[in-house]
């Protein structure tokens, strides 16, 4: 009764809420790994795990735009019932793009591979061997397996364009209830309980399992880490930076040194560069931390920085890209505790370049194919917050007793005592949140003669017009409003050339639309359809940009369609001179 009970709770309440570990393979190359985590023993009664009551989930993701092109699976060497808790196989990449956390009771499916796993997660009764690890995630027959399983062809897997992401799973009980979490999952879960997960199995959901896998180097836009690998970390530290692994192919792009994060920004625009200060020691209101940024020369310090023990908090500084293209080093520095990174390399880049040229009516492209439309990767919502404390009185009365001689050999006791206060620091955690939603609308050009609305003949020019909108409870110094919208179109394969809109209304509801064009006789704000572009959808894509949070950058896609049906030619009548 006390189970069934147990899982009602859990489920009601979720409801409510709608290593450093790099790998080089060559279907069969080497690695570089690294471990952490510490002791840790079995537990007894409603709240355990056991060692190897453990799994690692692998998901196959395109690595040009961070796209998960394969169902995660599950390997196990254990036959875990398929009735335990679960939330479904849903990558961490999916979870940093807007998951939500969602329960099942039911149809828990796992694999359990034809070479066994090694250790992953570190306990008392067994430790997870670093070569073990490296040699069984880059070998060639366990690559060749895990394409099987997912039904992804081998060779298009290794052929450098794709990437495996490795998460550690645990397989608990918690309140008497069987469940199975990855650590970014156990931290989303203690999210929701208000620390209720950490504060019965803080061992193994806060630091084996987070740190049973991790990156040496930034990668699929996860950060590096560089903070304790065998003590306890924080739910937020969880989310961003720890729990997985990453398994790259020979022909992958390299990364950056984990002591410095690379940017790019676009010119003369407000951004938000952020780093994570950490402390395994509590940073209190009588001796606060300060950060200081350092940016072509000036300097930004955030002051009056607060964190319990044992966590973290994102700190970041508001600044204005320079108006011409150029490389920024940002030097960050603090007081206290440990940052994530300490020196940032900011490529700044003029967006206003590469447009279309002017086109002809002699222009063919006779083997011209529709070309698929691309995904570029998407972050529609941020998360942060900042810590914040006040003092916890708590008197108490120290004795101080002293005798008192009468003079006639007797006497008496007297307390000369005091009160003193005893309290401590008690911590708030103020969160903040945005999301970015947007629409785009094309249309012919008012001054063309059109079919309709949504139809027109190549050759004339199309409108395009997107809005956009930022939510958020943050204030204005932790944010900025969409800067900046991009277009691409179908005739360049959505590559080589690309138009640049300008604002038309700022701030968090900012609208855009196309520069003029120079190859307008009236200076129309339109892309020239070319004159060849067969019949069919003509379907450009919009990508709006820089929406700066402490969180990093929102940015998302926009496409819309507009018909072509016949060309401009036929409008044109060619008619005998006149004679006099």
């Amino acid at each position: 009764m006390k189970k069934t009970a147990t899982f009602i709770m859990i489920m009601a309440l979720l409801f409510t809420f709608v290593v450093p570990f790099i790998s080089y393979a060559d279907g069969g190359g080497e690695g570089n790994i690294d471990t952490g985590g510490g002791g840790m023993g079995s537990g007894t009664g409603q709240n355990y795990w056991n060692t190897n009551d453990e799994g690692v989930r692998i998901t196959i993701i395109r690595d040009r735009d961070r796209v998960p092109v394969t169902i995660p699976i599950d390997l196990t060497n254990k036959t875990p019932p398929s009735t335990l808790l679960h939330f479904g196989k849903i990558s961490k990449l999916q979870y940093q793009n807007g998951a939500s956390l969602t329960p099942m009771n039911k149809g828990y499916i796992s694999v359990h591979p034809q070479k066994e796993l090694p250790l992953i997660i570190k306990s008392d009764r067994g430790q997870a061997t670093l070569e073990e690890i490296k040699a069984y995630f880059t070998d060639e027959l366990v690559v060749r397996y895990i394409a099987e399983t997912t039904g992804f062809d081998y060779d298009t897997l290794i052929n450098g364009n794709y990437k495996l992401l490795l998460e550690p799973i645990a397989y608990i009980t918690f309140q008497g209830v069987k469940m199975a979490m990855t650590a970014h999952e156990a931290a989303l879960y203690d999210q929701i309980l208000n620390g209720g997960l950490r504060s019965k199995m803080v061992s193994l959901t806060h630091q084996n399992l987070p740190l049973a896998m991790f990156l040496e180097t930034s990668d699929l836009g996860f950060p590096a880490w560089d903070g304790p690998t065998s003590s306890r970390v924080s739910n937020d530290q969880i989310i961003t930076s720890l729990g997985l692994g990453i398994v790259r192919f020979h022909d992958s792009p390299t990364t950056p040194a984990p002591s410095q994060t690379s940017y790019q920004y676009r010119t003369d625009t407000d951004v938000i560069t952020s780093v994570r200060l950490s402390t395994s020691a509590q940073i209190t209101p009588k001796d606060p931390a300060r950060v200081a940024f350092h940016i072509m020369g000036s300097s930004y310090t955030v002051t009056n920085i607060v964190i319990p023990e044992g966590e973290s908090q994102l700190v970041w500084v508001k600044w204005r890209t320079p108006t011409t293209p150029q490389t920024v080093t940002i030097e960050v520095s603090a007081s206290q505790g440990q940052l994530s990174v300490s020196r940032i390399t900011a490529s700044v880049v003029d967006l206003n370049q590469n447009l279309p040229p002017d086109p002809k009516a002699t222009d063919r492209n006779n083997s011209f194919q529709l070309p698929s439309i691309p995904a570029y990767s998407a972050k529609t919502s941020a998360s942060w917050g900042i810590w914040s404390a006040h003092w916890h009185e708590y008197w108490v009365w120290i004795s101080k007793w002293r005798w008192h001689s009468d003079g006639q050999g007797g006497g008496y006791w007297v307390d000369h005592g005091y009160w003193k206060d005893n309290g401590w620091w008690d911590y708030d955690w103020t969160g903040y949140t945005a999301s970015l939603t947007a629409y785009q609308s094309v249309a012919p050009d008012s001054k063309s003669p059109t079919l309709s609305s949504s139809r027109m003949k190549s050759g004339y020019g199309i409108e395009i017009n997107s809005f956009t909108t930022l939510s958020s409870n943050a204030p204005s110094s932790h944010i900025t409003g969409a800067q900046h919208a991009v277009s691409y179109f179908p005739e360049f394969s959505y590559q080589t050339y690309w138009r640049l809109h300008d604002l038309h209304t700022r701030g968090y509801n900012a609208s855009f639309w196309l520069k003029p064009n120079e190859y307008s006789t009236y200076e129309s704000r339109v892309h020239f359809s070319p004159l060849w572009f067969p019949d069919g959808p003509y379907t450009p894509i919009t990508r709006i940009l820089d929406v700066w949070t402490p969180d990093g950058m929102l940015t998302l896609q926009l496409h819309d369609t507009i018909t072509i049906s016949g060309n401009l030619l036929s409008d044109w009548h060619i008619a005998p001179q006149k004679t006099k």
